[in-house]
């Protein structure tokens, strides 16, 4: 990714996903549109960190994370965003709110299984089979042949372990601190949006 990320950007993005979930476990607060937009943004350049492959997955994310910031200016909390879109019959509209936050929800999961299987493997490895996994699981199923095809090829350009760690100024010992840290934090937070579309009878394959 042209620029890189910033020094321990790892870190930042398990901070603020502790919060989060923090908010989620505490059973007693909605997650903020606001720090769950700043959040999600701090994930934006790990796509990029993937090279080709993930290009799509960095445009997508990133546009759709950035309409939910600006959200944040008059919606204060998530349910809030979703009871909005229904009232006002955007639910499934392309560019609704409701729509993008099921696509970055998703771009949140697949980094969750990405870095699950990248901690269970050896180091030194490639990133194909880790990578693979993690689109296959969450991404694969709502993208067309075209897509999953184009994907399949940008594989074979993937940085390998070394150099994404590089990329992440991390070394593979505080790689995996901050990797289980996300893993174990964003569960909380994906269910719970989960949760939001299911308790309305949205569903979430859409």
């Amino acid at each position: 990714m042209a620029g890189g990320v910033s020094e321990r950007h790892l870190m930042k993005i398990a901070e603020a996903f502790k919060e989060l979930a923090a908010a989620v476990n505490s059973q007693t607060a909605d997650i903020e549109v606001a720090p769950f937009s700043k959040a999600c943004s701090l994930v934006s350049p790990l796509f990029g960190c993937l090279g080709i492959a993930f290009k799509f997955a960095e445009m997508d994310y990133v546009a759709k994370v950035d309409d939910i910031g600006r959200a944040s200016s008059s919606i204060f909390t998530l349910p809030a965003m979703l009871d909005k879109d229904i009232k006002e019959n955007n639910l499934r509209k392309a560019g609704s709110h409701s729509r993008n936050l099921l696509r970055v929800k998703r771009g949140l999961d697949m980094v969750r299984v990405l870095f699950e299987k990248i901690l269970a493997t050896d180091r030194g490895t490639s990133l194909k089979d880790p990578a693979s996994t993690a689109y296959a699981q969450v991404f694969a199923p709502h993208h067309g042949w075209v897509i999953r095809k184009a994907v399949a090829a940008g594989m074979y350009a993937l940085p390998t372990r070394a150099q994404l760690m590089k990329e992440l100024n991390e070394d593979e010992d505080s790689a995996r601190i901050e990797m289980e840290t996300y893993i174990i934090t964003s569960a909380p937070v994906i269910t719970y949006i989960d949760k939001l579309f299911l308790a309305r009878e949205l569903g979430i394959d859409w």
